[in-house]
């Protein structure tokens, strides 16, 4: 079961969207939503902070009273909160500060079936890749790490000595080479090779440029030269892949 949240300050648009929903969920009878309404983003908020509501997702337009759309997206993302937003508005004005909070798509209205159904199947697609994966690290005193994909930021050789760093600081020395490291991870889409010394998870890739990249750690990594354009190709292919 899927938990949608709908929040728009005009009933009419909040009964609009729910019989879409409906409409939706007859087409694929196993994709059964849970809806809620709100008629502020302000009362999502506090739902979700505490109430402890865990929307898959939220359909929120940007112009309401109190707090706008994109104001509240961005409380959410300050504190962590992940859940896939779709903002329904009426102009395209702001859509650069829509994807600054991480927006999952936006819909200009007046929105409709052609709009709203492609965007539910990439939601739902996406929940589905959101089951955990994992790969059993041997690391030098011989203890066998099962490491989540999500988790591992990047890899680094440091002369003979590989790591693999993962969130919340910690790190894992290895018992394997580079070589037999990227033969277990480049399988997986999101892992691509930076150099020698590298293998970044392109998840956590915050900024890309013609001299480095910048992942969300604070870690930064030089490009060889000439890698750029390479780069840049394989991490706009990964997203494209990722949103289709």
């Amino acid at each position: 079961m899927y938990q949608i949240a709908i929040c728009d300050d005009e009933v009419l648009e909040q009964d609009k969207v729910e019989q879409m929903l409906k409409d939706y969920h007859r087409l694929s009878a196993d994709r059964e939503f849970l809806i809620r309404r709100f008629s502020n983003s302000e009362d999502v908020f506090l739902q979700i902070t505490t109430e402890n509501y865990q929307p898959d997702l939220i359909l929120m337009d940007i112009y309401m009273p109190g707090s706008s759309g994109i104001e509240t997206a961005k409380k959410l993302r300050d504190m962590g909160n992940t859940c896939r937003i779709v903002f329904m508005t009426s102009s395209q004005e702001h859509a650069l500060d829509a994807f600054g909070v991480d927006a999952f798509s936006y819909l200009v209205k007046p929105v409709s079936e052609k709009k709203l159904f492609p965007a539910l199947d990439r939601v739902i697609k996406d929940i589905g890749n959101d089951q955990p994966q994992y790969i059993l690290l041997q690391a030098v005193n011989d203890c066998v790490h099962r490491v989540g994909l999500n988790d591992i930021i990047y890899c680094e050789a440091q002369r003979k000595k590989q790591y693999v760093h993962l969130k919340e600081n910690e790190s894992v020395y290895l018992k394997m080479t580079m070589i037999k490291l990227f033969e277990m991870l480049c399988s997986y889409k999101r892992f691509v090779k930076v150099g020698v010394s590298y293998i970044v998870n392109m998840e956590h890739i915050e900024r890309l440029d013609t001299r480095m990249l910048l992942l969300d750690n604070g870690k930064e990594i030089y490009l060889p030269r000439g890698s750029y354009k390479e780069l840049r190709q394989r991490y706009f292919d990964y997203y494209i892949d990722k949103n289709e």
